[in-house]
């Protein structure tokens, strides 16, 4: 137990070290700050947009009009469903104003707006997902850094042993204790970030659950509230009188 401790041997152990030995501990101590960091900082920021989501989410069932719905969504810029919303927005505003055959506009416009929410969606998935990737790559690569250094450390006490030409626990110690401590430090950077990673995966799913509903409830708005007329507009021609059946002559 003493040499676990900073006042035993662990120190000197490391002082004494090979710089190879050396050089994966330090990858590793990077590679578990670099990952920490990651952890607070995701943790605050898909807690925010979950929250933000949901919120917004019910904004946007309550309000009366789509309009009403949007500048509801604006009181929070940053969340999620605002950026899909007005991406989605903007476009109806375009097809909107766009020269097009009016019987031909309303479904060319649902389809447009569609592909713009299913945009919006991944866009801000992506978004959420940023530096995700390096905790996969965290988990994955350290277990194997460490274990790069316990072979390392196991090369050197073979290496003293026939220096010493004695299989002595003396000489064989230090190498071995190099070794062990380089695999504890992989696997300790390795198994919170393998935790963390699914967790985050988990959290991303239900924000892609909450932007879908979203998605689905702007559409459902759109066709409730937006109606384009095939017909061109100005004053509907009056439908001629009809004039009663005549019988066929043959």
């Amino acid at each position: 137990m003493d040499a676990l401790t900073p006042h035993g041997g662990l120190w000197a152990m490391m002082a004494s070290a090979t710089p190879t030995v050396i050089f994966v501990l330090c990858v590793l101590v990077f590679m578990s700050l670099g990952c920490w960091s990651i952890i607070f900082i995701k943790l605050f920021t898909l807690t925010a947009a979950k929250r933000d989501t949901a919120r917004d989410y019910e904004r946007f069932q309550e309000a009366d009009t789509l309009r009403s719905a949007m500048q509801s969504l604006g009181q929070s810029r940053h969340s999620p469903a605002f950026a899909v919303g007005r991406m989605a927005f903007e476009e109806l505003v375009r097809m909107e104003q766009a020269d097009l055959d009016p019987a031909e506009k309303g479904h060319i416009a649902m389809d447009n707006i569609r592909r713009v929410l299913r945009q919006g969606v991944t866009t801000e998935l992506g978004k959420l997902s940023k530096s995700l990737p390096f905790l996969a790559t965290t988990a994955n690569a350290t277990p194997f850094i460490g274990l790069f250094g316990t072979v390392w450390g196991i090369m050197n006490s073979f290496h003293s042993i026939g220096q010493q030409q004695s299989a002595a626990l003396a000489a064989v110690a230090p190498g071995i204790s190099e070794a062990l401590v380089a695999t504890a430090i992989g696997l300790a950077v390795a198994i919170p970030a393998v935790l963390a990673y699914n967790y985050f995966l988990g959290f991303i799913q239900a924000i892609e659950n909450e932007l879908v509903n979203f998605a689905g409830a702007f559409l459902n708005r759109i066709q409730r509230e937006v109606t384009w007329t095939p017909r061109e507009a100005g004053p509907s021609p009056q439908p001629a009188p009809r004039r009663p059946a005549t019988p066929e002559r043959f």
